[in-house]
C-alpha cells in the first residue's frame, strides 16, 4: 500500500514539477541500493543434537556463545548465522527424521550435528544427496571417512588419531599384550582395526577382545569383568562413552579390578570427559592412565571459561570453533547465498519424504570454503585436513584423588616426551612420564599379567629320553606318579626361584602310554605352538626353525655342533719322520739345497786351488754332497770367492732354522701328541663315505644333510655308552654332537676319543614357550641371574661333573710346518744368490771384452769360446793359458765359416 501511495504522488509531481520528480526517483534508487549493500544476509544453518546429554547441552551453550562473540567482533559481515535447532533425544530414527525436516521444510545451508557415529551415518548420505555440509564435532568413529562424501567435515577429532598415542605408551612399559574393551556400536568398533594395526606395529599383540552392548546392565557389565578376572593379562584398554564408562568403572572398582596388577588405559572418549565426571566415577578411576587432545592455554580460552561458568570439555571449544569457522566460510560465499535456492528434481509423485527434497545452489561453493578456512580457535589450531580437523599433541593423563595429573604428552614427531618444548627429543621409555600412580597406589608399573585365577598349574612338558639321563632324567613311581630331575630341572626350578612373582607350574613327560619317548624334539616344540601345553624344559636347543612357532629364554647354557674321533697310535708309523713338514716345503726345501750347491759351484769352480773342479761328474757330485752336507754343518770345502761367502751365512741361518723346527716338531709328535684323531677334517670325512654317528631326535641329523653327507650313512645313537659301542665295533668313523654332550661323553672315555676340527656355533639350551608369552621376558632376566650367581656353578657340578678332571683338547687339522711358515727366508736367500750370481756374471763378461768384441769370430762362436773359458780350471800361470782366439787357426770358407784348431 505504501508504494502505491507513493507511484500516486510521483505522478503528481512529475505533472506539477518535472525536475522534482527526476530527483525524487534518483534519491529512490539511492536508497534501494543502499539496502542491498548493507541488509543481513541470513543462512540458515540446521542444528541437530540430543539435549538430553551433557554434550550436547554444551554443545549448545557453546554455540550461542560463539555467535555472539563472533558477530559482536565483525559487525560489517553481512551474513549471520541462523539456527535451527533439533533434538535427536539419542536416537538414529529421530536425528534421520530431523535433518530430513531441516532439509525440506527449512532448506538449511548447512547441519551442525548429530551427536554419535551411528546417527552421523546416514546422515551424511542425506547431506550428499542435499548438496549440504555435515558439520560433527562429536562424530569420532574412522569409519565415517570411508564414506567420502565431500560433504561431511569433522570439527573434532577422529579416533583413530589417537592409536599411536595409545601404542605408544604400551610400548614404552614393555608390555606385550592388551585387552581391549569397547562398546559394541559404531563408535567403538571404528577404532578396532586402527588400534590394532598400531599394536601390532609395536610387537603387542591383543590377547581378547571383549564387547560391551551400549544398553548393556549392571549384570551384564559384571559378567563380563568375570571373565576378564579369568585372564592373564591385566593391560585393559577401555574405548567407551557416558554414561556406560560410568558404570563400567564404578563395577570393575566393586569386583577389586582397580588393584596393583592391573594396568588401565582409557581412550579420548572417556579422557575428555574427567573433568566433569562426578566425584563417585572419579573414585572408581584411581590410577587410570588416559589421553585426551593437548588444549594450549590462551587469553581467549581464560575469557571463554569466565562467561561459561560451568563445566567444560573439549567437545564445547569445537563446538564454539565450528561455529566460528562456519561463519567465516558463510561471509566468503555472500554472493552465492544471496542468489541462494534450493531445486527440486524431477520426481513422480509417489516418493518418499527421503527423496521429496531439493538440492542446494551454495553447497559446492561452501565445502570450498570451509576447506580453506584456517584460524586459531579455543581448541587450537583449527584447519582441515582432507575435512579431518588437523590433529593436535596428546596429553598423557594420569586420574589421582579428584583431579587430573598430566603426566606427559605425545606428539607425531618426538613421540612421548615430559613437556612441550622446541628441544624435546624423541624417546620410547618410561623415564619420558612423570610420576604415575597406578591402580592400588603402586608407583611401578605393573608387570602387565598375571596367572589366571581359574587356571591350572602351568603345564611343563619335559622330554623322555633312553640316555644322557644327566640333562634330564624322567622316572615312574609305583603309584604312576612321575619324578622328574636333571641339570635343566634343577635349573629351571632355580630360575622360577628367581622370578619376582610365584608360579605355580608341573612337569609333564613327553611320553606314550609305554612310557617311551612321544617323538621328536621338533614334534614337541610343535606341541606347544598347538597351545597343548604351556612351555618346554629341557635340552632343546634354539635353532632359526623352531623360533618360528615358539619363543625362547635367553640360553642357560653355551653350545655348538662338533665332530668327536676316536684317538690312534701314531708312534708305529713307518714314515713318521716326513710328518713334520708338508710335501710342499719338503719339495722346496730339495730344490734350495740344490740351487745353493749350483750358486756355490758358479762362483768357487774358476777359483785357485778351488774343490769344485775336475770331470764334469766330480763336479756334480761336489755340488750334491756339499748343498746337502750343510743340513749338517759337515762341509770341509773352502769356499774362496767372497759373494759365495757371503751367500753362506745366510744360507746357515735358513738351514739351522729349518732344522730346530723339523727337531722340535718331530719331538712333539714322539711325545707330546702320542695319540692322533682317526680323522681330522670333515671334508675328508665325507670323501671317505663312512658312517657317521648322531643323537636320536637330534637337529643335527639335518645339520649333517645340510653338509651332503649320505643320509644312508648317518647311523643314530641314544646314550654315551651307545655310542661308544659304536666307535668299538668301528660301525662309525665320527660322530657329530652338541659339546655338551661331547663333554658328557669325554668325562667317561676322555682317554681314547677327541673333539676334531670347528666348533659349529648354536645358541645354546633355551625354556621354550607359547609366542608372545609375558613369561619370556621375565624369565629370560631370571636365566642371567641364576647363570651369572655361584648356584650354576653347583648344578654344574652335580649333574654333569666336574669338567677339569679330564680335559678335552681339540685337534687342530693339521700340526705340520708349511712352506708359508718359511717362504721369506726362501726368498730373501733366493734374491741374495741370485743378486751375486748376475754380479759375477757381468764381472766375468767385462774380463773377457776382448773375446767379445772379435770380429773374426760369429757370434757362434765367440759363445761357444766364452762357455770354454768360463768352464775352464783356474791354472796357476795365467800366461800359459793362450786364449780361445790366439790358440785357434784356420782359413773362412766361402760360406763364413772356419777351421778351429782345438787345443794343445
Amino acid at each position: 500500500m505504501m508504494f502505491s501511495n507513493k507511484s500516486a504522488d510521483l505522478k503528481r509531481a512529475s505533472t506539477s514539477c518535472p525536475f522534482g520528480y527526476h530527483l525524487l526517483c534518483l534519491v529512490l534508487i539511492l536508497l534501494s541500493w543502499i539496502e542491498n549493500v548493507f541488509a543481513v544476509v541470513p543462512v540458515r544453518v540446521g542444528v541437530v543434537l540430543d539435549m538430553n546429554t551433557n554434550v550436547g547441552k554444551m554443545g549448545m551453550a557453546s554455540m550461542n556463545i560463539a555467535l555472539a562473540d563472533f558477530y559482536a567482533k565483525n559487525q560489517q559481515f553481512q551474513t549471520r548465522l541462523a539456527l535451527s535447532i533439533r533434538d535427536s533425544n539419542g536416537d538414529v530414527v529421530s536425528a534421520a527424521a530431523e535433518v530430513v525436516d531441516l532439509l525440506k521444510n527449512e532448506e538449511v545451508e548447512a547441519i551442525i550435528g548429530p551427536v554419535t557415529s551411528m546417527e552421523a551415518y546416514f546422515v551424511i548420505y542425506l547431506g550428499q544427496k542435499a548438496h549440504v555440509p555435515i558439520i560433527s564435532f562429536t562424530a569420532t568413529s574412522p569409519s565415517l571417512t570411508t564414506i567420502q562424501s565431500p560433504y561431511f567435515f569433522r570439527s573434532g577429532l577422529s579416533d583413530s588419531d589417537q592409536v599411536s598415542a595409545i601404542s605408544a605408551i604400551v610400548e614404552a612399559f614393555g608390555w606385550r599384550e592388551v585387552t581391549l574393551i569397547y562398546v559394541d556400536d559404531e563408535f567403538g568398533q571404528g577404532i578396532v582395526p586402527f588400534l590394532s594395526e598400531a599394536l601390532e606395529e609395536k610387537d603387542v599383540t591383543i590377547t581378547y577382545r571383549s564387547t560391551i552392548p551400549s544398553s548393556a546392565t549392571s549384570d551384564q557389565i559384571v559378567a563380563e569383568l568375570y571373565k576378564l578376572m579369568t585372564m592373564q593379562t591385566r593391560v585393559l584398554i577401555v574405548h567407551m562413552a557416558d554414561p556406560l564408562c560410568y558404570s563400567f568403572f564404578m563395577e570393575a572398582d566393586r569386583l577389586g579390578m582397580m588393584s596393583q596388577e592391573y594396568a588401565w588405559i582409557i581412550t579420548d572418549a572417556m579422557g575428555n570427559l574427567l573433568n566433569s565426571m562426578k566425584p563417585d566415577v572419579m573414585e572408581s578411576m584411581q590410577g587410570v592412565v588416559g589421553v585426551r587432545p593437548h588444549v594450549p592455554r590462551t587469553p581467549n580460552l581464560e575469557q571463554f571459561q569466565e562467561n561459561y561458568k560451568s563445566e567444560l570439555t573439549v567437545f564445547g571449544l569445537w563446538a564454539y570453533d565450528t561455529i566460528t569457522a562456519l561463519a567465516k566460510a558463510a561471509e566468503n560465499v555472500v554472493e552465492s547465498i544471496k542468489n541462494a535456492s534450493f531445486l527440486m528434481p524431477n520426481t513422480s509423485s509417489y516418493v518418499t519424504d527421503l527423496e521429496n527434497f531439493g538440492v542446494s545452489s551454495v553447497g559446492s561453493d561452501l565445502i570450498r570454503a570451509l576447506s580453506n578456512i584456517s584460524f586459531q580457535g579455543l581448541a587450537g589450531s583449527f584447519r582441515f585436513n582432507g575435512q579431518e580437523l588437523q590433529s593436535p599433541p596428546y596429553e598423557v593423563v594420569n586420574v589421582v584423588g579428584s583431579g587430573v595429573r598430566v603426566v606427559g604428552y605425545w606428539t607425531k614427531k618426538y613421540g612421548i616426551v615430559r613437556e612441550l618444548s622446541p628441544t624435546t627429543q624423541v624417546s620410547t621409555s618410561e623415564s619420558k612420564f612423570k610420576s604415575i600412580l597406578w591402580p592400588g597406589d603402586r608407583i611401578s608399573p605393573p608387570k602387565g599379567w598375571v596367572l589366571p585365577v581359574n587356571e591350572k598349574n602351568l603345564r611343563v612338558l619335559v622330554p623322555v629320553k633312553d640316555g644322557f639321563s644327566e640333562f634330564v632324567d624322567v622316572s615312574w613311581n609305583s603309584d604312576d606318579s612321575t619324578k622328574v630331575q636333571g641339570f635343566c630341572i634343577a635349573v629351571f626350578d632355580e630360575v622360577i626361584k628367581a622370578l619376582p612373582y610365584g608360579v605355580p607350574y608341573e612337569y609333564v613327560p613327553y611320553a606314550t602310554e609305554n612310557r617311551t619317548s612321544a617323538g621328536s624334539y621338533d614334534e614337541m616344540v610343535y606341541q606347544v605352538y598347538l597351545k597343548k601345553y604351556d612351555a618346554i624344559v629341557g635340552d632343546v636347543t634354539i635353532i632359526a626353525n623352531r623360533s618360528r612357532y615358539v619363543d625362547f629364554t635367553l640360553p642357560f647354557t653355551e653350545s655348538g655342533v662338533s665332530m668327536l674321533v676316536p684317538y690312534i697310535n701314531s708312534n708305529h708309523k713307518a714314515w713318521l719322520f716326513l710328518t713334520p713338514l708338508t710335501w710342499q716345503l719338503w719339495l722346496t726345501s730339495f730344490c734350495a739345497f740344490v740351487t745353493i750347491g749350483i750358486v756355490i759351484w758358479i762362483l768357487e769352480h774358476r777359483e785357485r786351488d778351488s774343490d769344485f773342479t775336475g770331470t764334469p761328474c766330480h763336479q756334480i757330485g761336489m755340488v750334491m754332497w756339499y748343498s746337502f752336507s750343510t743340513m749338517v754343518f759337515s762341509q770341509r770345502e773352502i769356499i774362496r770367492n767372497k759373494f759365495a761367502r757371503i751367500i753362506m751365512i745366510f744360507w746357515f741361518f735358513v738351514v739351522l732354522i729349518l732344522t730346530q723346527s723339523y727337531t722340535a716338531n718331530l719331538a712333539s709328535l714322539l711325545t707330546v701328541q702320542q695319540l692322533t684323531p682317526a680323522i681330522t677334517d670333515i671334508q675328508a670325512l665325507i670323501k671317505t663315505n663312512a658312517n657317521i654317528g648322531y643323537q636320536n631326535g637330534s637337529f643335527v641329523e639335518e645339520f649333517l644333510l645340510d653338509k651332503n653327507f649320505n643320509p644312508s650313512r648317518l647311523l643314530p645313537y641314544n646314550s654315551p655308552e651307545e655310542l661308544n659301542e659304536l666307535f668299538i665295533n668301528r660301525s662309525i668313523a665320527a660322530a657329530f654332537d652338541e659339546l655338551p654332550y661331547i663333554n658328557v661323553f669325554l668325562s667317561k672315555y676322555c682317554s681314547q676319543y677327541t673333539i676334531v676340527g670347528p666348533v659349529y656355533k648354536t645358541d645354546g639350551f633355551g625354556f621354550v614357550f607359547p609366542t608372545g608369552s609375558p613369561l619370556v621376558s621375565d624369565m629370560s632376566k631370571a636365566v642371567l641371574n641364576v647363570t651369572e650367581s655361584e648356584i650354576m656353578f653347583q648344578i654344574t657340578e652335580t649333574w654333569l661333573g666336574d669338567s677339569s678332571s679330564c680335559p678335552t683338547t681339540s685337534y687342530s687339522a693339521s700340526n705340520k710346518l708349511g712352506l708359508e711358515s718359511f717362504v721369506g727366508l726362501f726368498a730373501i736367500v733366493g734374491t741374495i744368490a741370485a743378486s751375486f750370481v748376475v754380479v759375477d756374471l757381468a764381472i766375468f763378461l767385462y774380463g773377457q771384452g776382448n773375446l767379445l768384441r772379435n770380429a773374426d769370430l760369429l757370434v757362434r762362436g765367440r759363445m761357444t769360446d766364452l762357455y770354454k773359458v768360463f768352464i775352464e780350471r783356474y791354472r796357476s800361470t795365467p800366461e800359459s793359458t793362450p786364449s780361445p782366439a790366439q790358440g785357434r787357426s784356420g782359413t773362412t770358407n766361402g760360406r763364413g765359416t772356419r777351421t778351429v784348431v782345438p787345443l794343445n
